[in-house]
């Protein structure tokens, strides 16, 4: 019987008490409730991926893509914006969730069984991993969500890149990369899109306007010292000068709060998150399990750089929350059921088909 390691759990467990301690500051409120609400949903949601094991998960694979590939769709025609993006969707009295955060771990799954069966060694192999990922992609960008859909992106190449790909075909890729930026992607942004990059290069240049969240954000940071202004007596946030504060610039409110010390505390934990995915993946003998954990490493690794990133004024911005320790029922729900699913199938690494 595989012995069952519990590193992940209590990691897991630590990132959601200071995301806890930093959102009762933030939002001390209704959303602090509603956040704890989420999270017992969320422990539902867990145990029942533990019941379920790795076996009965992979064969419910195709019938989570397809759901979330539906939920999409529905966001399309039935959608409610909210911050200039028709990215919810509102069912009766339940409260309203992004599909965009389902597709995520859907979207890992099917690919680990797609790419499973059938290896990348020519260009026609890529047709099918690519339509998996292109596809969601392509809807979430239409909402517009740009940060769900790099998100999605970005799954789908660390997954496709740990499958396996020759060195030509990525050459090939560079070039074409190379070639459509300057000439077809940035001639074609969109004028938010355009202003959010030139604010990323200079935040200074509309400091009431385009730049405001950045500059107020790295105040925050840069004031909280080495040991922070203390619980609840953050003038950056306490004061309303951090925009979303409780979504996606609440690592700011724990610098100033908590100072340097808590910030890296606090990286420190992502950081044997992080150590301890890539461990579970390469102690996995299947490709498929390794693929898995590949994915939901990608999956909570590349929100994490990008949005301390945007905090730091090092990335533009892009609307992306900090996983396990922003607000976000959908997103607290989709992170906590990956991390589950990779506990699961590491456990169950050595059990049969």
């Amino acid at each position: 019987m595989t012995r069952v390691d519990l590193t992940l759990p209590l990691v897991v467990a630590l990132l959601l008490a200071a995301g806890l301690v930093t959102l009762s500051s933030a939002a001390p409120g209704d959303e602090f409730v509603r956040q704890l609400v989420f999270l017992g949903l969320a422990a539902v949601g867990v145990a029942a991926v533990v019941w379920l094991g790795r076996v009965r998960l992979m064969r419910l694979a195709p019938y989570a893509y397809l759901a979330a590939l539906a939920l999409l769709l529905a966001v399309q025609a039935f959608g409610t914006e909210v911050n200039g993006a028709r990215s919810w969707l509102y069912l009766g009295p339940l409260p309203g969730f992004q599909p965009s955060e389902m597709m995520k771990l859907a979207m890992i799954l099917a690919l680990a069984q797609a790419m499973h069966e059938r290896p990348i060694r020519r260009p026609l192999d890529y047709l099918r991993p690519l339509g998996l990922i292109a596809v969601p992609t392509a809807l979430v960008l239409l909402e517009p969500d740009l940060g769900g859909a790099l998100v999605l992106a970005a799954i789908g190449g660390g997954m496709v890149l740990v499958r396996g790909v020759p060195w030509r075909h990525l050459a090939a890729v560079g070039l074409v990369l190379a070639i459509a930026v300057p000439t077809v992607v940035v001639p074609n942004l969109r004028p938010h899109q355009a202003a959010r990059i030139a604010t990323f290069l200079n935040p200074g240049a509309d400091p009431q306007g385009a730049g405001y969240q950045v500059i107020q954000s790295t105040i925050a940071v840069g004031s909280g010292g080495l040991l922070g202004k203390g619980y609840g007596q953050g003038t950056q946030s306490q004061l309303g000068f951090i925009p979303f504060r409780q979504t996606d610039f609440i690592f700011p409110v724990l610098a100033e709060e908590g100072g340097f010390i808590a910030a890296v505390l606090l990286l420190a934990l992502y950081a044997l998150l992080f150590w301890r995915l890539v461990a579970m993946a390469s102690e996995c003998p299947a490709d498929r399990d390794q693929l898995i954990v590949a994915g939901v490493l990608v999956f909570v690794g590349f929100q994490v750089l990008l949005n301390v990133g945007v905090t730091l004024g090092l990335a533009p911005v892009t609307g992306i929350t900090l996983p396990l320790v922003s607000y976000g029922g959908t997103s607290l729900l989709s992170t906590l059921l990956g991390l589950a699913v990779v506990f699961v199938v590491h456990r169950d690494r050595y059990a049969g088909w």
